[in-house]
């Protein structure tokens, strides 16, 4: 039986610095830009997201890009400015880790380990995430059924790592509108069939920003333990996927409209 299946092989409520950020009555609202660019732009958006409230800024250090000649990242300078947001401004991080090649910077900064949907078959990957110590969010590739995802995330477990989550950020169909479509029953078979954290990507799932806010909207209601959403200080600027990002005044109005949504499913969106 897959470990993934089994009620007592996860964690549903994860501690990070001894503060319990992830339990089943709690919608946890994960925001900042697609990238690290600048320490400008890291430092300015996370201040305001922390004014706001958002305790887990995200932000990618290292980005694998379809395309190789966009921007990738500030790498190893883009951790030392996410180092400087979380003894700054007192936020937790989540950032992605995109090969064996920058796992051991990345787990040495980062709260919560992220692998992509790109580097989800990454085997050596998933289980260097088994033996960290750190909380690890694993994304759905866009072309893997949830069964594959389970398969993948038992990488992890069997190497000893209980803190996971599990995100499903859109897979791709025949429908060109969107960036990609967000399965929600694909999310609601995660729910039902594994123990770990339901993670949602509106940001990613839908491509570009007008939408984003009625598919969030749609997430909380679902009943997901968090949302990863990008939010930019100036997204016509954004060296990443410009497209998708909102900017700090569309999600300041979003995140109070989780709120309210949250509390009529009985979740703290925070």
């Amino acid at each position: 039986m897959e470990l993934i299946s089994k009620g007592n092989e996860l964690n549903r409520n994860i501690s990070i610095g001894g503060e319990e950020l992830f339990n089943p009555n709690t919608c946890r609202i994960m925001a900042g830009p697609c990238a690290v660019e600048s320490r400008d732009q890291i430092m300015y958006t996370a201040e305001k997201l922390a004014e706001m409230g958002i305790k887990i800024f995200r932000a990618g250090a290292f980005k694998p890009r379809t395309n190789p000649y966009a921007f990738q990242g500030a790498h190893e300078q883009g951790l030392k400015w996410l180092e400087e947001v979380k003894n700054t401004y007192g936020m937790k991080v989540i950032t992605e880790t995109s090969d064996a090649t920058n796992f051991s910077a990345v787990e040495q900064v980062t709260d919560i380990i992220q692998i992509g949907a790109k580097a989800m078959y990454d085997h050596s990957l998933l289980r260097a995430a088994g033996r960290a110590s750190k909380p690890v969010l694993l994304k759905r590739h866009f072309g893997a059924t949830v069964d594959e995802l389970f398969k993948m995330a038992d990488y992890v477990l069997v190497e000893g790592n209980r803190n996971l989550m599990l995100c499903e950020r859109g897979i791709r169909t025949f429908e060109t509108s969107s960036r990609f479509t967000l399965d929600l029953c694909g999310a609601a078979v995660i729910k039902n069939e594994s123990r770990a954290p339901l993670i949602l990507d509106p940001s990613h799932s839908m491509g570009y920003s007008f939408g984003v806010p009625d598919i969030a909207k749609a997430c909380v209601a679902f009943g997901c333990e968090g949302i990863l959403i990008e939010v930019h200080h100036n997204p016509e600027q954004a060296l990443c996927d410009k497209d998708q990002a909102l900017n700090l005044d569309q999600f300041k109005d979003l995140y109070e409209t989780m709120k309210n949504i949250g509390n009529v499913i009985g979740k703290e969106v925070k």
